[in-house]
């Protein structure tokens, strides 16, 4: 698993790494008990210090997406009720992926189909009204 932190990006790293992790974890790149590399092996791998992947673990512990085990390292967490935010998603793009096979097979080109998610995204409702148009 690679990940890459840009220090000029005027967020601190560690922000950033746990954004990466959680990115991971909600599109199933990461799944409930995957162990990540250990503190000082991620370190030098992405080239930041020790404290740096420290907090982001530890922060990431508190909101319990990751479970620290001594000795052993840092583990994806299990999720406590419901579908896990990585399930919605693979739900939620197979929903996108259905819907734009429909509109394909409806001969609508790459960017009307565009244009109509990002109507109903940003104006939702000046999008329905204009429908009957």
């Amino acid at each position: 698993m690679l990940f890459r932190l840009n220090p000029q990006a005027g967020q601190p790293l560690y922000l950033q790494l746990m954004q990466q992790i959680r990115h991971a974890v909600d599109t199933g790149v990461l799944r409930q008990g995957d162990q990540l590399p250990g503190i000082r092996t991620l370190s030098e791998e992405i080239v930041v210090s020790h404290t740096t992947v420290a907090k982001a673990y530890a922060e990431l512990e508190h909101e319990g997406l990751l479970e620290i085990r001594h000795g052993s390292g840092a583990f994806v967490a299990a999720r406590s009720g419901g579908k896990s935010r990585s399930e919605k998603l693979r739900s939620a793009q197979e929903r996108v992926h259905a819907l734009v096979e429909t509109l394909r097979q409806e001969r609508f080109t790459a960017e009307e189909i565009s244009r109509l998610f990002e109507a109903e995204l940003f104006y939702p409702a000046q999008a329905r009204s204009r429908g009957d148009e």
